[in-house]
């Protein structure tokens, strides 16, 4: 039996994801606003704390970490909290176990498709996200529409993962990221009652003619934190039944000798 942390416990790809690891037979320490074993806001820097402690006081190992809470980009939410609860509050929980993790472990955070699929996102704010500067990164939103900002947060937890894997890969830590697309969440209902984004909830196109189901995502999540992925460090996996093959057909790679 191992021990995993996941946030956002409570619904969507976190719920699957703690029902599929407890299923497993593992220990999973759920960390949520409410209805959860921790109950914290990892929007504010307090809140990170408080979760980080309490998490401390109840395990002295950490097999792995998965942060799913976040909060979608909507007509009418707080592009600040966008900017703190996607990237600084993810980021947070991972650093603050740093000490608790196992060797071993792995640790797999939730980027998005809308990076590659939403193109034209503002980007002042992401090389804050980068330097860890929450203000500066708070500061360059302020006035955008939060649906901007979500893929930026996004686009930074990717990079984060680049950035971080191989150092931690020496503690014997594996980072990886998993970039879902339309998956069919509380989230995503939020997104078609949305009086101004709601038409574009079924817009993108899917090889597979379907949005995807948590299930699916929290699969390819406790695979990648299994032993059975050990070789898989720094990369970030898309899940979102072709969507980005579709609206991408060449990879950066193809599309950078294409160009040349």
């Amino acid at each position: 039996m191992k021990t995993f942390i996941v946030s956002g416990s409570s619904s969507g790809i976190g719920a699957a994801t703690a029902a599929a690891l407890r299923g497993q037979g593992h220990r999973v320490i759920g960390l949520d606003l409410h209805d959860a074993d921790v109950n914290a806001d990892l929007s504010n820097a307090a809140g990170r704390s408080r979760a980080v402690e309490a998490v401390r006081g109840l395990v002295d190992r950490v097999d792995g970490i998965v942060p799913c809470a976040g909060v979608a980009g909507l007509t009418g939410v707080d592009p600040t909290l966008v900017v703190s609860l996607n990237f600084f509050g993810a980021v947070a929980l991972v650093d603050g176990l740093r000490d608790r993790m196992a060797d071993s472990a792995a640790v797999v955070m939730i980027s998005s498709n809308s990076v590659t699929c939403q193109p034209g996102w503002p980007a002042e704010s992401f090389a804050p996200m980068l330097a860890g500067d929450e203000p500066t990164a708070r500061a360059a939103v302020a006035d955008v529409e939060a649906v901007q900002i979500y893929p930026v947060t996004k686009a930074a937890i990717a990079a984060w993962v680049r950035r971080e894997a191989i150092a931690r890969a020496a503690e014997g830590v594996r980072i990886n990221a998993v970039a879902p697309g339309l998956i069919a969440t509380a989230m995503t209902e939020a997104l078609r009652e949305d009086p101004v984004l709601g038409v574009f909830a079924d817009a993108y196109p899917s090889a597979l003619n379907r949005p995807g189901n948590a299930e699916e995502v929290a699969a390819l999540i406790t695979f990648l934190l299994s032993d059975e992925a050990s070789l898989i460090v720094g990369a970030t996996v898309v899940i979102d039944g072709g969507t980005d093959a579709i609206m991408n057909p060449l990879p950066a790679v193809a599309a950078g000798i294409a160009l040349s």
